[in-house]
């Protein structure tokens, strides 16, 4: 059996061209994640929304001292209905 010339070449270049594309791959450098989104919060305080930023972070600080101090009062009333 014999492969036509042109068929052979084809191949051949076709693997090349295959090698070259996976060779010629540039590496995506590793970026982490929380890092990136603790530097984009620092950014959008600067930015044009810095006062709805720092108002949502003042929120979440609120509710987790009210939700901390509702577990309070829950533990209290337990405690006290023994």
């Amino acid at each position: 059996m014999t492969v036509p010339r042109g068929a052979a070449l084809a191949a051949i270049f076709a693997v090349a061209l295959a090698f070259a594309a996976a060779c010629n791959k540039e590496k995506t450098p590793k970026v982490d994640a929380a890092a990136e989104r603790a530097a984009a919060l620092e950014r959008s305080k600067k930015a044009a929304f810095g006062t709805q930023v720092n108002a949502l972070e003042t929120a979440k600080g609120l509710e987790a001292d009210v939700n901390q101090k509702a577990a309070n009062a829950v533990d209290n009333a337990e405690k006290d209905a023994k």
